[in-house]
């Protein structure tokens, strides 16, 4: 199954850490971000549990939630969790789930629908395809998809920025530009006239050209 942005997030009903899960109804009336593991205890993945579980009271200000996804049994979660924890200086506080038959990742298009078996015999290597991460609106619907090789750990503080971004521009006509961070200038959507746009800016804005025009972020 093929996704792309503004599809609906794909829903399932899965075990995790904190019991078993509808994910529509998991989210409610949340952001939501879902990313997942080729396996429990490999090492690029334990440094970014750690990190994310610091970075959850950012996310949670954001009305965001963060769910975990490894292709192996919850019960191995709970004793990689201590590794993380011990390692990393955070705890693991949001719920992983575990995807022992393949069934989250096929559905998110992480593995071939076609895959044989289960997580028992799988390697890193096997799964390696497994390393993504979906940012979920309220609406249920896919905002950004990443995937990203093994070998690099995530930045978790772009993901961060990235989710500011999105709920900064759903609710105002703006985009974000290149680097952009929370607090900083952004810029008027070309659908908006400029006789529409001083009502919505009325600070007013630069205009370097006429569809380039830069104004201070709305509160």
């Amino acid at each position: 199954m093929s996704l792309r942005i503004n599809d609906d997030a794909p829903n399932f009903t899965a075990f995790t850490t904190q019991g078993k899960i509808n994910f529509h109804d998991w989210i409610g009336d949340s952001w939501a971000i879902i990313f997942s593991h080729p396996k429990d205890f490999t090492p690029v993945c334990t440094t970014e549990l750690g990190y994310v579980a610091k970075l959850v009271p950012e996310f949670t200000k954001r009305n965001c939630k963060v769910i975990g996804l490894s292709i192996d049994p919850v019960g191995n979660h709970a004793e990689w969790a201590k590794d993380i924890e011990e390692t990393q200086g955070y705890a693991v506080n949001f719920p992983m789930i575990g995807d022992t038959d393949l069934a989250v990742a096929k559905l998110y298009n992480m593995l071939p629908a076609a895959e044989a078996g289960t997580s028992e015999g799988r390697t890193a290597a096997t799964n390696a395809t497994v390393r993504s991460v979906f940012i979920i609106g309220p609406d249920k619907k896919i905002k950004l998809m990443m995937t990203y090789p093994m070998t690099t750990g995530r930045n978790f503080d772009e993901i961060l920025r990235v989710l500011d971004s999105m709920q900064l521009t759903s609710k105002h006509k703006v985009a974000t530009p290149v680097n952009w961070k929370n607090g900083e200038d952004v810029i008027i959507v070309p659908s908006v006239s400029d006789s529409d746009a001083k009502g919505m800016f009325p600070t007013g804005w630069t205009a370097p050209k006429p569809y380039l025009r830069i104004t201070k972020q709305p509160r």
